[in-house]
């Protein structure tokens, strides 16, 4: 591609059209430190782990240094395309900052010391609690951005080594709607379509997800379509002014939380006027009786006094959806972290299931994950799953699982169901979890409710230990901190939303005494000599490749079974979809092109959760429902958010992930381009909204909610009446002493105002839904908000602001100049 192109100006560049049922064509993006000659570099394989992509790349390696990236044209997922995370993103690994060295507290202080140390303090503290308080004193929360043989391990050494039930990771927060609504629906986890649907797709809709911020090159593949001969329809439910909605045929943008009763609608709808398919209803599902029913009185104009979204716009997107020839569904955070997660995202399933839109290309649902190692967590059961997707409530299949790791099945806890995130920070709160292991991920500002998460992490009887790559918000509240190598710094595999695996192999060194994941949990294990039944160690691997062949055997016969791939065979080529068997050797790109799979009673991951409750069903339930393992058709009613807006507090507040920086920006911040591109947080508010209040952009305000409150600058978009946006990424290591939640004003981390709630069924919180108030705290000074112009924070007036580009502008202007303006 033209090296000359700015791909923050134009993070999705050029077209290169195609027509429906061809090829997407090839295009790599490369980019290279200036002065790096490309004849002169080493060229190892990997893929992001800047989103769930799985964007296949090479890292270019001079010198024993990363000096750059290229897209991977033979891969499925990406034909050489990279986004702006993928092409910049890599320079963090080179950051002064990183640690290379083992923490511990000592004084109230973090001081450095040596691995032995380090290790011993966390292993005393282990045995000891075992001793005094049982495996249930120790948990674990993990990542959605390790490496699947790391999960693996981790997996093993928490469920058979401690024997704890606690142990879940950050995709708690992202993708856990995703899974329970996949098993809820299908008996299972596991994406039911595929990435190359978009080629064969007449209609897309995209429900809650961004595509274009959150999976860049999915967007370039979308966007060439639509430049390309017979291009698909695309239907956008999102409340704000996104590329995907500026494009759309139909944008939706209802009130948040109403996503359920928009959905009942649809499906209204479709029924209403027969565009069902009643031969694929009678051959593979069960349910469709009481959907039909409990959508019979969801008008669109029921729908439309609830959601503020008129009648005819429903009726539109629901004609599109119910005369498409080959539909394709996307569902993300819009969805997973709103009001009603789990209920929403089934109703997206029954609107595929009911069309009969499953198993042919084009036809299918991506239950969209957020992170590029999302769904190793829920495969390898280093989250609220066990291993292989077994299901905790059969004992057949906790036995299998023990068989595998040669243990008593009663070793492995299975009397309740695997403790989810936000119940183990509460059992850090109570006091029943005594030490917490955070690894790869940044609790102090990514949970909601910050000013509780700070005070559970800082307890003096809470053993804290945090594995990461910088002194992060958590790191600062630890006992003892760990110094991680990361993606480029050593070998694995990951596993991207479409089931496409990808092998990144170790490019460079990491620096200092950092060390692999891997090889930090493998020490753990030995230093805790965790052994089987027959006296041997429990973990038998010792390296990344022996770790892969360990999972083949326990993923063997299961739904995720990756027996037919090795090291070799993903080497060099393109990534490929599991499962992967000697049958079926070159990957599955789609389930259920035959049938339900794995729903049957003694096969399904799960038996099913009330929609409301998140009371589980049994086995005996189940099996009278469903004897023979079709897909279940759930229906939902319609229940109002928890918090409605009132005259204290006015607006609906949602946040949200952007197209330049990645969860709490421990990565994306320390890659110039990225950060110029976003430097600070910022406050969306509609025009009319602004006009009412007498607020203009760069105005310095403040957004209040029962829970605390943060301030910024403000920009005025085309995003729906009463409702403000805050992206979720900026927390404190990089602010000036005194600004924070800490110091004399307020924070500016979104999750300082947003509430310790989660949806029932799925236990992922609820980002989307808090009361908030606005206010002005100071007049700006002509500078607009450090917004991006690119994205759906554009601002309504297009004059009104510079375009965002990947060198300096005015939007990097400091923060601590506007506070200290406003005092």
């Amino acid at each position: 591609m033209d090296a000359s192109v700015d791909r923050i100006a134009q993070p999705w560049a050029g077209r290169t059209p195609y027509g429906r049922h061809e090829r997407w064509p090839t295009r790599v993006d490369t980019y290279l430190e200036p002065g790096v000659d490309p004849d002169r570099v080493r060229w190892v394989q990997a893929a992001s782990v800047l989103h769930s992509d799985g964007d296949a790349m090479d890292i270019a390696v001079a010198d024993g240094l990363m000096a750059g990236v290229r897209g991977r044209a033979a891969d499925r997922v990406n034909r050489g395309r990279l986004g702006p995370k993928d092409l910049f993103g890599w320079q963090a690994n080179a950051s002064r900052d990183r640690l290379t060295r083992p923490l511990v507290r000592e004084n109230g202080r973090l001081v450095e010391c040596d691995w032995d140390t380090a290790m011993g303090r966390i292993v005393d503290r282990s045995q000891g609690l075992l001793a005094d308080r049982g495996p249930g004193s120790i948990g674990f929360y993990t990542s959605g951005q390790l490496y699947l043989e790391e999960y693996y391990t981790l997996a093993v050494l928490a469920r058979a080594g401690i024997g704890t039930n606690h142990l879940d990771g950050n995709t708690r927060l992202c993708t856990a709607t995703a899974a329970e609504a996949l098993k809820e629906s299908f008996g299972c986890d596991g994406q039911p379509g595929s990435y190359d649907d978009i080629d064969h797709a007449d209609v897309i809709a995209l429900f809650g997800h961004n595509l274009a911020e959150t999976q860049p090159v999915q967007w370039m593949r979308v966007l060439d379509r639509l430049a390309g001969a017979d291009p698909p329809r695309l239907i956008c439910v999102d409340p704000r002014p996104t590329q995907v909605a500026r494009k759309a045929a139909v944008h939706l943008a209802p009130r948040a939380g109403t996503n359920v009763a928009l959905l009942n609608a649809i499906l209204h709808e479709i029924i209403r006027t027969g565009s069902i398919d009643r031969d694929y209803l009678a051959a593979h599902t069960v349910g469709f009786d009481e959907l039909a029913a409990r959508v019979k009185e969801c008008s669109p104009r029921w729908a439309a006094r609830i959601c503020d979204v008129a009648a005819a716009s429903i009726g539109a997107a629901a004609e599109l959806l119910g005369t498409a020839d080959r539909l394709l569904s996307t569902v993300l955070q819009g969805v997973y972290q709103s009001h009603q997660a789990t209920a929403a995202a089934v109703q997206v399933n029954n609107l595929h299931l009911i069309r009969g839109m499953l198993g042919r290309p084009g036809a299918g649902v991506l239950q969209m994950n957020g992170q590029p190692s999302a769904q190793n967590t829920r495969e390898c059961g280093a989250d609220g799953d066990l291993p292989g997707f077994r299901n905790w409530q059969n004992d057949g299949h906790v036995a299998d699982l023990a068989r595998v790791w040669n243990v008593e099945p009663g070793t492995i806890a299975h009397y309740a169901p695997p403790t989810h995130a936000m119940q183990m920070f509460r059992y850090a709160e109570q006091g029943s979890i005594r030490m917490l292991w955070i690894s790869g991920t940044n609790p102090a500002v990514s949970l909601p409710e910050l000013s509780r998460i700070r005070s559970v992490l800082a307890q003096d009887r809470l053993f804290v230990v945090v594995q990461d790559l910088f002194r992060t918000e958590t790191a600062q509240l630890a006992d003892v901190v760990l110094p991680a190598a990361t993606w480029g710094e050593k070998t694995g595999t990951l596993t991207n939303a479409d089931r496409t695996v990808h092998l990144c192999d170790k490019a460079v060194e990491p620096p200092g005494e950092a060390r692999p994941d891997l090889d930090i949990f493998l020490d753990y294990a030995a230093r805790m000599d965790f052994r089987d039944k027959d006296g041997r160690p429990l973990i038998g691997w010792h390296d990344p490749e022996s770790a892969f062949e360990a999972w083949k055997a326990c993923s063997a016969g299961r739904p995720c079974d990756y027996t037919g791939l090795t090291y070799d065979t993903l080497r060099g080529g393109s990534g490929i979809q599991w499962p992967c068997t000697a049958h079926s050797p070159d990957g599955t790109k789609r389930l259920y092109t035959d049938g339900i799979s794995w729903a049957r009673p003694d096969l399904c991951e799960s038996y099913g959760k009330d929609l409301v409750t998140g009371a589980a069903d049994d086995a005996a339930a189940y099996r009278a429902l469903n004897p023979d393992g079709k897909a279940v058709i759930k229906a939902a009613d319609y229940l109002p958010p928890h918090e409605q807006p009132d005259e204290r507090y006015p607006f609906q507040l949602t946040t949200g992930r952007t197209l330049y920086h990645f969860h709490t920006r421990t990565k994306t911040a320390r890659a110039p381009q990225l950060n110029a591109a976003a430097p600070d947080v910022w406050v969306e508010v509609a025009v009319g909204d602004a006009d009412a209040l007498g607020l203009a952009e760069g105005d310095l305000v403040e957004v209040a909610t029962p829970r605390g409150a943060l301030r910024g600058l403000l920009r005025v978009t085309g995003i729906r009446p009463g409702l403000l946006f805050v992206p979720f990424h900026y927390g404190y290591w990089d602010t000036e002493a005194g600004h924070g939640p800490d110091g004399d004003t307020p924070g500016r981390a979104a999750n300082e105002t947003t509430v310790t709630d989660w949806d029932p069924v799925s236990k992922q919180p609820l980002f989307k839904t808090a009361v908030a108030a606005l206010h002005l705290v100071a007049r700006g000074d002509g500078r607009p908000a450090p917004a991006p112009t690119t994205t759906a924070s554009a601002p309504a007036r297009a004059d009104a602001v510079p375009p965002t580009t990947g060198g300096p502008t005015a939007l990097a202007a400091s923060r601590a100049d506007r506070t200290e303006g406003a005092r």
